[in-house]
C-alpha cells in the first residue's frame, strides 16, 4: 500500500513574471490546493478576525505589517491543512518569515521564475484596462481592435498606476531587494529549484516535468 504524498511547495516570481498562470496550471496538473497570502489577509480583514483587525490597523497607520504578525496570519491558515498538498503563494517575503515557515513544515521545494525584468517591464507596460468590465488588452500580443478603446463598449482604455513605467520599475527593483535574502535562504537549503526565460509556455514543461519527478519521489518515499 503506497501511503498518500503530501506536497508543500513554495512559489516566487515578480509581478508579471507569469507566476499566477504558472500556479494555475499546478493547481491544474497536480490537485494541489494554490494558498495566497493576499487572499488570506483580505478574508482575516473582511471577517474582522483578531489578526485581521491588526492587519487592519497597521495598515490604516500606513505601516508595514509585522513578519510576526504575518507569519501567525499563514501558519493559522495552514493548520487547517495538514493533510492537503499545497502552493503557498506570496509568502513568504523575508528571512524571518522563511524562518518561522521552517519551523512549522518542511517545505519539499520552492519554485522560483527568473524572468528579465526588461521582458516583465514590456509586458506590464503594454498593458490596458476597460476599468468597468476588468478587460485587460495587451497591445503585443491582445490588443484592441480599435487602438485605445475597448472591444465590446468602444469606452477608452487606461493604463493602471501600477503598469506605468516608473512605478514598474520601482516595483520590480523592491522586490528584487526585498525577496534576495529569502532565494539565498532557500539556496542555502538545498531546496530551492530556478525557472529562467521569457515566456510562461516554455517554461511550463519544465515546471511540469520537475514537479512529476518530485511526486514520483516522494511516492517512492511513503511507500
Amino acid at each position: 500500500m503506497v501511503a498518500q504524498r503530501i506536497l508543500r511547495a513554495v512559489i516566487m516570481g515578480p509581478p508579471g513574471s507569469g507566476k499566477g498562470t504558472v500556479s494555475a496550471r499546478i493547481v491544474k496538473s497536480f490537485g494541489v490546493k494554490h494558498i495566497s497570502s493576499g487572499d488570506i489577509l483580505r478574508a482575516n480583514i473582511k471577517q474582522q478576525t483578531e489578526l485581521g483587525l491588526l492587519v487592519r490597523s497597521c495598515m490604516d497607520q500606513g505601516q508595514l505589517v509585522p513578519d510576526g504578525l504575518m507569519s501567525r496570519l499563514i501558519l493559522k491558515d495552514l493548520k487547517s491543512m495538514e493533510h492537503i498538498s499545497w502552493l503557498l503563494d506570496g509568502f513568504p517575503r523575508t528571512v524571518s518569515q522563511a524562518e518561522a515557515l521552517d519551523q512549522a513544515y518542511t517545505l519539499d521545494t520552492v519554485i522560483n521564475l527568473n524572468v528579465p525584468f526588461q521582458t516583465i517591464k514590456e509586458r506590464l507596460t503594454s498593458r490596458w484596462t476597460h476599468i468597468s468590465s476588468g478587460r485587460v488588452y495587451n497591445t503585443d500580443f491582445n490588443p484592441p481592435k480599435v487602438p485605445g478603446f475597448d472591444d465590446v463598449t468602444g469606452e477608452p482604455l487606461v493604463q493602471r498606476d501600477d503598469d506605468k513605467p516608473d512605478t514598474v520599475t520601482q516595483r520590480l527593483k523592491g522586490y528584487e531587494t526585498q525577496t534576495q535574502p529569502v532565494l539565498e535562504y532557500y539556496r542555502s537549503k538545498g531546496v530551492l529549484k530556478t525557472f529562467t526565460g521569457t515566456e510562461t509556455n516554455k517554461i511550463w514543461p519544465h515546471v511540469e516535468e520537475f514537479l512529476h519527478r518530485r511526486f514520483s519521489l516522494e511516492s517512492q518515499r511513503a511507500a
